[in-house]
């Protein structure tokens, strides 16, 4: 059996421009909803969405604060001054493809401008220029838990309908700027989770909601979500031909906590519904289980004539998700939980997990993709992958991190499996190649990179990059096409 992955595989890595470029206050940028994030370590079971606390009080207070103290988010790693080095460090690994984010706000300040900021323009003219010198391939992401706060403020998000045209307007300038230098386009990171984090993913404050109509509104956020993504998909190819645009689904593969039927019921409810984001991106209309449990809700959404048009007439070239842990559920009240990726379900026993408690599943991974792939008969593009952790630098500045390279043969080997099939796989972006802030917790102490940056969870440090042994590992898996992942001794 051939022991490589395709040819022209994309092997790389993600980042996303809130957590990683800083440079909040500079160059005309507006602030984003990532902005107002705070620093939250040590979250209870109870609310561990990432995102708790969220009120009009606390993003007023968020918009008058002018420091980054508590808001790690503003300062990222600074990726805005020192992209050059880490996309030299990128391109010294092999990548093949940097899946990066543009920031919304760094754009249009506002969201409501018409004509853009040509400095933010400019310094992404600049990332890809430097990708291209390497023969990197980027893959971006239009929208990544990062739409102006003013938008936020002022329409509650994506729950007004005229945050579309904003949307559309932003992702036309980028396809006209970039489109000799972008073929791959995401429209929204993570389109399912606006239900766990309605503010982070559209904007959404909820003390703005009249009272039992959150639920309601979210869905109606998600659908002009739904009509905003076809719309840029639509104009992606008119404007950039042999253009490939994706949708980006949290894969929250859920196994029954047990053979009992009950259980198996509980966790097919929950993979359908995961389902039903990418579903009306890729097929182009909403599941008749989805539309009943609105009706069984008593959610009640507006549909403008001829959505559902542009829904069907405009679904997406690929699909892309993220993956870093498997789920159990059970129909059974008060068995222990294990946190994840902004989610939580019951604990598997039989997996191991990170320092943050997310579990380990490899196959997990294969089972996905086997799914995914059945289900939707489209080039699958794994965009996030990896794991946080505690690393320690000795005292010869050496980080030696033998469980990440672990985690990742493990995982890379049953994507080779999925592949060997039948998986049409596009290629895997590692989350994140290079140490940045965390999504959730706003913490630098949680550690995905290759690359170690030296920064600690208060800011301080130099910021001085440092090459892991992952990396090393990593760059010798690209350089394989993956045949390193079998070999008996290392090279």
């Amino acid at each position: 059996m051939n022991k490589t992955f395709p040819k022209g595989f994309l092997w790389g890595g993600a980042i996303a421009a809130n957590q990683a470029e800083g440079a909040w206050n500079i160059d005309g940028k507006g602030l984003s909803v990532a902005d107002v994030a705070t620093f939250k370590a040590n979250l209870s079971l109870d609310d561990y969405d990432g995102h708790v606390g969220v009120t009009t009080k606390s993003v007023s207070e968020a918009m008058a604060d002018k420091t980054d103290t508590i808001y790690p988010k503003r300062r990222g790693i600074d990726f805005y001054h020192h992209y050059k080095e880490d996309i030299a460090l990128f391109a010294e690994m092999g990548f093949k493809t940097l899946r990066v984010s543009i920031a919304w706000s760094r754009i249009f300040p506002t969201g409501e401008e018409l004509e853009p900021n040509e400095d933010g323009l400019r310094f992404y003219d600049n990332v890809f220029h430097e990708l291209k010198r390497y023969g990197i391939e980027p893959i971006v992401t239009l929208s990544h838990y990062e739409m102006p706060l003013h938008l936020s403020v002022a329409y509650n998000g994506w729950v007004n309908r005229d945050v579309i045209d904003h949307f559309v307007r932003f992702s036309d300038v980028c396809f006209n700027r970039y489109k000799g230098l972008v073929k791959y386009w995401l429209t929204f990171n993570e389109i399912d989770s606006i239900n766990r984090h309605p503010f982070t993913t559209a904007g959404i404050i909820p003390d703005q909601c009249p009272p039992g109509k959150e639920e309601e509104l979210v869905y109606q956020a998600l659908h002009h979500q739904f009509v905003a993504s076809a719309l840029v998909t639509k104009s992606c190819h008119e404007i950039i031909p042999g253009s490939q645009v994706g949708c980006m689904l949290t894969k929250l593969t859920t196994y029954p906590h047990t053979c009992k039927p009950e259980d198996v019921e509980v966790a097919l409810k929950k993979n359908l519904h995961n389902y039903f984001y990418a579903d009306v991106q890729v097929f182009g209309e909403y599941p008749a289980l989805t539309l009943r449990m609105f009706e069984n809700k008593g959610i009640q959404l507006h549909f403008e004539e001829g959505d559902l048009d542009i829904l069907r007439h405009n679904p997406v070239d690929f699909v892309s998700f993220s993956y870093y842990m498997s789920l159990t559920e059970s129909a059974e009240e008060g068995l222990e939980k294990a946190a994840g990726n902004t989610i939580m379900g019951v604990k598997n026993p039989y997996l191991p997990a990170t320092d943050w408690g997310w579990q380990i599943d490899p196959l997990g991974l294969k089972i996905s993709l086997l799914e995914l792939y059945d289900r939707y008969k489209k080039p699958l593009l794994i965009v996030e992958n990896g794991m946080g952790a505690v690393d320690q630098v000795e005292s010869d500045g050496t980080i030696h991190d033998s469980y990440r390279i672990d985690y990742f043969k493990a995982h890379f080997r049953q994507m080779k499996a999925a592949v060997d099939e039948g998986v049409e796989l596009l290629g895997y972006t590692s989350w994140g190649p290079i140490d940045i802030v965390s999504a959730g917790t706003s913490q630098m102490s949680k550690r995905y990179g290759f690359i170690y940056v030296d920064q600690d969870d208060e800011g301080n440090g130099t910021l001085e990059r440092r090459r892991k042994d992952s990396f090393y590992w990593y760059q010798q898996v690209i350089e394989t096409n993956g045949a390193s992942l079998f070999e008996t001794t290392p090279k």
